[in-house]
């Protein structure tokens, strides 16, 4: 019977889709509320992620000799390349990377990362470590991995529906007659 309300003709009832909604909503806040702040230091969360990038890219990546592409950073952080701009001169200013254009700039700018950077971001994963290596312990691994896993099938299916959405909004748009 509780089948019946939940699914409506082999979809989700509107109750149950506006619960999920919230639930997901919640949980979100809740993993970008300010309490990882405490453990990182002396680096925002995105600052973290996009050293964490940058190095990661040139400790794995010997096409690009070390170099990170502001475009790159931006898609994989999923920001517009002017704050990711904005975030990385605020980087270079505190001398953590160096940031630099192959030939004129048209072709691309890139950054890499500076020793006092590579510094900061190993005491960062340090603390990062420390704390996670308990949630780890008493989470377990596998269940952890099988939630990541789990996570980013869900943020592609988000992202899919939202660029459908924003599709059919532009569509809308160039419509009116």
């Amino acid at each position: 019977m509780e089948q019946k309300e939940t699914w409506v003709k082999g979809e989700l009832a509107e109750s149950e889709i506006g619960k999920l909604s919230h639930e997901l909503t919640y949980h979100k806040y809740l993993f970008n509320n300010d309490r990882i702040l405490s453990f990182l230091k002396k680096l925002s969360i995105p600052e973290y992620l996009a050293l964490h990038l940058i190095q990661e890219t040139e400790l794995a990546d010997d096409i690009y000799a070390g170099r990170t592409y502001l475009k790159d950073i931006a898609d994989k952080m999923q920001r517009t390349v002017r704050q990711t701009s904005r975030m990385v001169k605020a980087l270079q200013e505190r001398g953590l990377v160096s940031w630099s254009h192959d030939g004129d700039g048209s072709e691309g700018t890139y950054v890499t990362i500076t020793d006092t950077g590579r510094r900061l971001l190993e005491e960062e994963e340090a603390a990062l470590k420390k704390y996670y290596g308990k949630v780890i312990a008493s989470y377990g691994r596998e269940n952890l991995i099988q939630l990541l896993q789990l996570m980013k099938q869900l943020e592609t299916v988000i992202s899919t529906e939202s660029e459908e959405l924003e599709g059919t909004a532009i569509e809308e748009q160039g419509t009116d007659e």
